[in-house]
């Protein structure tokens, strides 16, 4: 399709580029135009190949064009444990509750909660998700059937699994759907056994191919691997060849020197979950620490069980808020600083350059932010309205590959959402007993 968005606000996300009143050209799954209006004619100019028979023109009404929001850490398929197992620490959270329910679950139920997540993730505005879960062919057939842009990356521990699996499923779901892709990936250094780690440093040669993984979330895990192997989990997961060709971890809460400097020699990402660590009581990232020394960070929401909402605009809010009270400097972090890890941070942990910003020949993957909205106004600066203030009340439309998918509280993804609720439902009901 070839679609106008005219008579907006455009925050591009390139760097050092300010909000600028314009339009946005798409043609098909790409953008085709981006800038002031007045620029047109020079555009035109220049001979550009453009068909300007439009199948929609939406009027934006001045309102904000930005690229969405990239969930770089999430478990779709757990949204069914909203709730579930709250108020408890991570160890008994997982082993206690997690785990056993987890082990109900049928390819069908997970394939059901990955599209009730996909119905929150476009209500937040997020339009790429870096997904880790059981079962990530569900996941993708899931995400395709509602065009949701994904991209897998294996749970891989010793109890589900083989690495085997894994190399099937990299090969698979990089030449699939231009909508999903796959990083390898595993759960964490205390699921898998050093052997299992080893095969999959091995295929990460193999494939020269980055590696990412839960790492450093709390102090029982860092403690637990430098009794067991005389390294905290980044020193311990580098010395055996993990992440020659980079990746990233998910967390990072309990880093020392010596790891931030494994990241850094990698060109490692920190994906920071603040929700989810600051629930659960694992502790504060040291994000501004981070940024300061150049590692890239993104934004993920850890999924439903452990924060218990998918929503990118508490997650702006709690890494801005909880790094300057970490650091106890207000300054530490600013706004437009966060509002690039839940975008440009988010494209590149992922791995998805062509979506990082609005820009001629990128993915047309835009949200329309409404600026009307009493928490929105004044307009004195739009990035800090978006973090400090923002709500998942502000996204008036969210499109994925040139396709709106969610506009104005009403979704189009093929299928109606009372349906996937009492789905949902229906399948809940039967994994907790409430249907005898």
């Amino acid at each position: 399709m070839n679609i106008r968005l005219y008579n907006a606000k455009i925050l591009t996300m390139e760097k050092d580029r300010p909000v600028f009143d314009g339009e946005i050209w798409i043609k098909n799954s790409k953008i085709a135009y981006v800038g002031e209006a007045k620029h047109l004619e020079k555009f035109w100019q220049d001979g550009k190949d453009i068909c300007i028979i439009w199948d929609q023109e939406i009027d934006c009404e001045g309102n904000l064009l930005m690229p969405g929001f990239k969930d770089a850490h999430t478990h779709s398929g757990m949204t069914f444990l909203r709730s579930y197992a709250d108020d408890l620490p991570l160890q008994r959270w997982l082993n206690e509750k997690i785990f056993p329910m987890e082990a109900k679950l049928t390819g069908e139920d997970i394939y059901h909660f990955v599209k009730l997540a996909v119905l929150e993730y476009l209500t937040s505005g997020i339009t790429a998700i870096f997904d880790m879960y059981l079962k990530p062919d569900i996941t993708a057939h899931a995400c395709m059937d509602m065009g949701m842009r994904c991209v897998l990356t294996s749970g891989l521990n010793d109890f589900t699994s083989s690495v085997q699996e894994v190399a099937e499923e990299y090969q698979r779901w990089n030449h699939t759907s231009e909508l999903i892709s796959y990083q390898l990936g595993f759960h964490a250094e205390y699921t898998c056994s050093r052997q299992l780690l080893t095969q999959l440093a091995s295929l990460a040669h193999k494939l020269r191919a980055p590696v990412y993984a839960h790492m450093s979330e709390t102090e029982k895990e860092v403690s637990d691997c430098k009794k067991k192997y005389g390294m905290t989990p980044p020193l311990f997961l580098d010395s055996l060849g993990m992440f020659q060709f980079g990746g990233g971890g998910y967390h990072c809460v309990h880093m020392t020197e010596d790891d931030v400097r494994v990241f850094i020699k990698r060109g490692m990402s920190v994906v920071t979950n603040p929700a989810s660590n600051m629930k659960l009581a694992s502790g504060i990232a040291p994000i501004a620490e981070y940024v300061a020394k150049s590692i890239p960070v993104a934004i993920g929401t850890d999924g439903a069980a452990s924060n218990n909402s998918l929503d990118m605009f508490k997650e702006m809010y709690l890494a801005a808020g909880l790094a300057k009270l970490r650091e106890k400097d207000p300054a530490c972090i600013p706004a437009m600083e966060v509002l690039r890890m839940a975008t440009v941070g988010g494209s590149a942990a992922m791995r998805l350059p062509q979506a990082d910003v609005l820009a001629e020949g990128k993915l047309a993957d835009i949200i329309l932010i409404d600026l009307k909205q009493p928490n929105m106004q004044p307009v004195h600066n739009i990035p800090a309205n978006l973090v400090y203030s923002g709500s998942k009340q502000n996204v008036k439309m969210t499109m994925i590959g040139g396709k709106v998918l969610y506009r104005d509280g009403q979704f189009f993804v093929g299928e109606d959402a009372g349906n996937i609720y009492r789905e949902t439902e229906r399948i809940v009901r039967r994994l907790t007993g409430q249907d005898n």
